[in-house]
Parts: structure tokens; C-alpha cells; sequence
């Protein structure tokens, strides 16, 4: 068997997932059919809007599935038209087993997080926001607790102590398309000598940290109850997106959601907010209604 012959359904939905796809397809691999989310509106006028994975996919040809329900018989029996002998989910929904078990050479997932560690929907934010200094991706065989199947491989990255989750994530995104073309490859070989993927079981770890989808609600600065060190990483871990906001008082007039996507931890600058335990001085911020600027730009604009 060579990469031409193995049959791929590809699942995925953002940008982080599209690299991995665009490698396999400029690679010559067979990718098949691609598995994305519905359409949805989006923006002020609500116009229909395709997923990344989507856009790149009708670019080049692949035939599109987009469920609204993972178990709906039509879309099984879609699916398993296509006669996959191995599926690749990148960024995409929890599957049910009768999806994930299909393909004779089974399911796997390419996750942005050092597994065990931030299992969930939003690894690359929270690996920042908790200050880690390196994070990395896997790829692993699905299961069906989510993120807990056994890994094939792991690479890692260093995360710089100033570095936003918008590097990080592009980052990650490179490496993990390689990740991925070399996992497939491993399995290609491994069928042609007629043995199983070599795995290991994820690590029994004492303290897991979590990497839950983030909400609106989340993304509050808390200045009073963090440290200056704890804002600092909390704002980079969500810079540029989805962004940190609060509600801030300034030169005596209150703005409310202010998005702010750059602080520095000090007590010196053009705008100190006060934390738990030292202060920050924010750099770069966006006002409802009007465009992200620098701190300076904003202040001479209040004058």
C-alpha cells in the first residue's frame, strides 16, 4: 500500500485544521471526502458563512458532508460510501463511536496540547493563560472518553514568556501538519509490514489541567483577584482571540467591554491598573465601536 491507495475522510472544521488537509492533499495522499460543521450566519447582516475547512476543501474538488447530527443514518451511510480506511480528525466535534470506529485502520485525532494535559476544546489558549512555557501536539487513536486515547506521537514546543496564543497557534499549526503526514505515513508502514501502530497510554498524572471551551463571560479581567504576573498571562493566553475585556475607568469617564490585547507587568506607563499583587500597564486595547489601537493613540484621542 502507498499513500495513493489508502482511502482518507478528513474532519475538521477552523483554520488550525485546513494546514493539515492542504498537506495531504498537495502530498498526493487520497483524501476522499471531508467532514465539516453546518453553515452558519455570521457578522452584522447574518450572511451564510463556510468553514475554514470548507473553503479550502471546494477549492480543491473534495466532496463535502455537513452533518447537523453525527448519528443521522443518511449521513452514516454516507460516510461509509466512501470505503475510508483510516479517518483524521483535526479541531473538529466529539464523534460517536459509530463514526470513529469505521475505517478498518480506525480514527486519529491530532490534538494541540502535550496529552494528558489540557483535554478539551481550547488547549492552546488555556496552555497560555496558565503561564506554561512550553505546550506541543498529538496525535492519538480515538476512544471514547474524549482526548484519553493512546498516543502515536507527541512533539514539543517552547512558549515565550511574551508570546500571545495567536504565535502559539500558528505554531502549533505548522508542526502539527507534520504530525500528521508523519502519522499516516507510520501507519502506511506498518500495514505494508502487517503490524499495528505502535501507541503508548496516555501518562497517569496527578493534576490535569483542564482546556474547557471559553465564553465571553470567561474572558473578564479580574484584576482585583489576580496577581500582576496571572493578568499578564491571562490577556496573552487570549490575544488576539477571543480576547480579554473589562470595564474601565479612565480620566473619569467608564468604558465598558474594552478589549485588551497586549499589558505589560508594571507600575510605570500611560495607563496602571492596580491588581491583587503588583500592577500592569496596558498597551494595546480596543474601545466598542472603534479600532484596536496603542495606549498612547487611544489617550490623545480622549484629549
Amino acid at each position: 500500500m502507498n499513500k495513493k491507495d489508502l482511502r482518507i475522510v478528513y474532519l475538521g472544521t477552523p483554520e488550525f485544521a485546513v494546514a493539515s488537509l492542504q498537506a495531504l492533499v498537495e502530498g498526493g495522499y487520497n483524501v476522499v471526502a471531508v467532514v465539516t460543521m453546518p453553515d452558519k450566519p455570521a457578522g452584522r447582516g447574518h450572511q451564510v458563512q463556510f468553514s475554514d475547512v470548507k473553503k479550502y476543501a471546494l477549492s480543491v474538488g473534495l466532496p463535502v458532508l455537513q452533518p447537523e447530527k453525527l448519528k443521522d443514518e443518511a449521513f452514516i451511510e454516507k460516510l461509509r460510501s466512501y470505503q475510508a480506511d483510516l479517518q483524521i480528525v483535526v479541531a473538529f466535534r466529539m464523534l460517536p463511536e459509530v463514526v470513529w470506529a469505521m475505517p478498518r485502520l480506525g480514527t486519529f485525532n491530532l490534538h494541540a496540547s502535550l496529552l494528558p494535559q489540557y483535554r478539551g476544546a481550547a488547549p492552546i489558549n488555556w496552555a497560555v493563560m496558565n503561564g506554561d512555557k512550553e505546550t506541543g501536539a498529538t496525535t492519538f487513536m480515538l476512544k471514547h472518553e474524549i482526548d484519553t486515547g493512546n498516543m502515536i506521537l507527541q512533539e514539543r514546543i517552547p512558549i515565550g514568556p511574551n508570546e500571545n496564543v495567536g504565535s502559539v497557534h500558528d505554531r502549533l499549526m505548522a508542526m502539527g501538519t507534520e504530525l500528521v503526514t508523519r502519522t499516516v505515513d507510520l501507519i502506511i508502514d506498518c500495514e505494508n509490514k502487517g503490524i499495528a501502530v505502535p501507541t503508548t497510554p496516555q501518562p497517569e498524572i496527578a493534576e490535569l489541567r483542564p482546556a474547557p471551551k471559553i465564553f465571553k463571560e470567561d474572558c473578564e479581567i479580574r484584576f482585583a483577584e489576580k496577581t500582576a504576573e496571572e493578568v499578564h498571562n491571562f490577556v496573552r493566553g487570549l490575544s488576539p482571540y477571543p480576547a480579554a475585556w473589562a470595564n474601565l475607568e479612565i480620566h473619569g469617564q467608564t468604558f465598558e467591554n474594552v478589549k485588551i490585547y497586549e499589558v505589560a507587568v508594571s507600575d510605570k506607563g500611560a495607563l496602571v491598573v492596580p491588581c491583587r499583587e503588583g500592577a500592569v500597564s496596558i498597551l494595546e486595547l480596543q474601545v466598542p465601536g472603534k479600532k484596536r489601537m496603542d495606549i498612547k493613540s487611544f489617550l490623545n484621542g480622549l484629549h
